[in-house]
């Protein structure tokens, strides 16, 4: 189900975005059964607030966009933990990237998780999702190609259902992503879509530090 809630102007900040999210997400609120993931590194302040609000467990999962070869900052896809990735075909074939070149870039992306989700784990087990609810939050979608690698890396876990969370997103790429989900929460479809960083007041980038924090704040507030 494509839920959508229209807001002028833009968030101020991945926090209050992930509150007014989180009003959305009422019906998850104290479910033993949900687990919200924040894709790192952006993702994770939103989810954080999320999980705050819905008193359920938070925390990372990396994904990391496959930039093409000599123009890194455009996406021709993206891989996440476990090593499910999505390739954008259409991307791909415009440009004419060779397999092997794809297949670097696959390589060096693994490893740079790797490093990740040990930084940000600090020795704890991933979170079981075999049965459960997961909530998969980032702070905006574009081309949704980290989403969409995402989604397919938890599928591969058997949860129960799988909910995308996000604060902005062009219309197109949410008819996408809810063919792949079992349900899709965004607050805003600006039009035209410009960035989304444009939809948030402040959008600096996210430190491993801030992300490492977050959740270990997250984890010791349940502890109590």
């Amino acid at each position: 189900m494509l839920q959508r809630h229209s807001r002028p102007g833009p968030f101020h900040d991945r926090s209050e975005a992930g509150a007014l999210l989180a009003t959305k997400l009422a019906v998850y609120a104290n479910d033993p059964n949900v687990v919200v993931l924040g894709l790192a590194r952006g993702g994770v302040p939103v989810a954080f607030e999320i999980a705050r609000a819905l008193d359920v467990p938070l925390d990372s999962y990396e994904v990391r966009k496959i930039g093409t070869p000599g123009h890194e900052e455009l996406a021709m896809g993206a891989i996440g933990s476990g090593g499910a990735y999505y390739l954008n075909t259409d991307v791909i074939g415009a440009l004419h990237i060779p397999h092997q070149a794809i297949e670097s870039v696959i390589t060096t992306e693994r490893h740079e998780l790797a490093r990740r989700e040990k930084l940000y784990r600090d020795g704890r087990p991933r979170p079981e999702l075999r049965g459960k609810t997961v909530i998969l939050v980032d702070d905006g979608v574009a081309t949704g190609s980290s989403m969409h690698a995402a989604i397919a890396s938890v599928r591969a876990h058997d949860p129960a259902r799988i909910v995308v969370a996000i604060p902005v997103a062009p219309i197109e790429t949410l008819t996408e992503l809810r063919g792949e989900a079992d349900e899709v929460v965004c607050l805003s479809t600006p039009q035209p879509f410009l960035a989304v960083g444009a939809a948030y007041d402040e959008f600096a980038q996210v430190s491993d530090d801030e992300v490492r924090g977050l959740l270990e704040r997250s984890f010791s507030a349940r502890r109590t």
